[in-house]
C-alpha cells in the first residue's frame, strides 16, 4: 500500500488539518480526505475505520472525524458492517466532461469490434504513469484480466500503454522510463533502449502489440486516437488468450476503429 508520505498527506497533529466546526476546511484536510477515499481498493466492498487508518497512515480520530463529514456529504456510506464509497462519487464521476465525451463517441466503435471479435474491448487513457480504462467489454470465454473500467495499470506494459506513450511528448515518455520499468512477467520490456524502440516500432506501423507483458498468457493489439498535433489522447484495443488471438490478422480493425473514433472527435465542436 502507498505511504501516506508518498501520496503527500501531511499528518502533524498541529497543522489543525481536521478543521473546527465553521472553520474552512485547509488543503491540508483536503489531501487527507482524498487519502480516505482513496485508500479503498477494486475489490474492497466495505472497510473498516480502523483499516482506512492503517493505510493512510492517518491517526485514527483524524479519520473517524473525515468519515463522519464524507458521509454527511454522501461520499461515504455507514453501513452495519462498515465504511463504502457513496453514491455521490459515482454521480460526480459521470460529469467528468472529457470521459463521458469520449466514452459516448467510442462506444459505437467498441461495439463493433466486440461483436464481431468475440474478445475483451478496451478504451483507455493515459494518466501519469498509467493507463486509466474508462470502458471495457468483456469477451465471451476471455482470460480472468486485471482491467476493470475505472481501474488503472502501468502503461510501459500494456498494449493500450504503449499505443498512447508512442504519441507522446518525449518529456512524458522520459519521466516513465527514468521511474523505473519494472518487470511484471518474463516477457516484460524492462531495458530503457529495448522499450524505446518499441515504441518506435508502434509510430512505424500504426498499432501496438503485447504478447504477455503484463500477464501471462494474454495477447493484446491496440491503436492510438489521435485528435490533434499527433499526440493520442486515448487507445482501442482487443485483448484475449494468446493461443487463439490473431494479433496481426486484427490490427487493421483495430486501427480502423481508432481512426474513425479520431475523425469523430476532431469533427466534434
Amino acid at each position: 500500500m502507498r505511504s501516506a508520505v508518498r501520496d503527500g498527506v501531511d499528518n502533524r497533529a498541529d497543522d489543525h488539518a481536521d478543521g473546527r466546526a465553521g472553520e474552512p476546511p485547509t488543503p491540508s484536510m483536503v489531501r487527507k480526505a482524498v487519502a480516505v477515499l482513496a485508500a479503498f481498493g477494486p475489490r474492497d466492498a466495505e472497510c473498516s475505520q480502523a483499516e482506512l487508518a492503517r493505510r493512510t497512515g492517518i491517526p485514527k480520530p483524524t479519520v473517524h472525524r473525515l468519515v463522519h463529514q464524507l458521509v454527511d456529504c454522501g461520499l461515504l456510506e455507514q453501513s452495519p458492517s462498515g465504511i463504502r464509497l457513496g453514491m455521490r462519487l459515482f454521480e460526480l464521476g459521470l460529469l467528468v466532461p472529457r470521459q463521458r465525451n469520449l466514452r459516448d463517441a467510442a462506444l459505437p466503435f467498441l461495439r463493433d469490434l466486440h461483436e464481431v471479435t468475440r474478445e475483451t474491448v478496451h478504451l483507455a487513457v493515459l494518466d501519469g504513469p498509467g493507463v486509466l480504462y474508462v470502458e471495457k467489454l468483456t469477451g465471451w470465454d476471455g482470460p480472468p484480466l486485471p482491467s476493470r473500467l475505472g481501474g488503472r495499470m502501468p502503461a510501459y506494459c500494456t498494449g493500450v500503454g504503449k499505443a498512447l506513450l508512442a504519441y507522446q511528448p518525449t518529456s512524458v515518455v522520459d519521466r516513465i522510463v527514468d521511474a523505473g520499468l519494472v518487470r511484471r512477467t518474463s516477457r516484460t520490456k524492462v531495458e530503457p533502449g529495448v522499450f524505446l524502440r518499441e515504441l518506435a516500432r508502434v509510430r512505424a506501423r500504426g498499432v501496438a502489440f503485447e504478447f504477455g507483458e503484463s500477464v501471462p498468457g494474454i495477447s493484446c493489439v491496440a491503436a492510438p486516437v489521435l485528435v490533434e498535433r499527433g499526440v493520442a489522447v486515448a487507445a482501442v484495443s482487443i485483448t484475449g488468450w494468446s493461443s487463439r488471438l490473431n494479433t496481426s490478422r486484427l490490427a487493421p480493425a483495430v486501427r480502423t476503429a481508432a481512426l474513425g473514433l479520431s475523425r469523430q472527435l476532431r469533427a466534434c465542436p
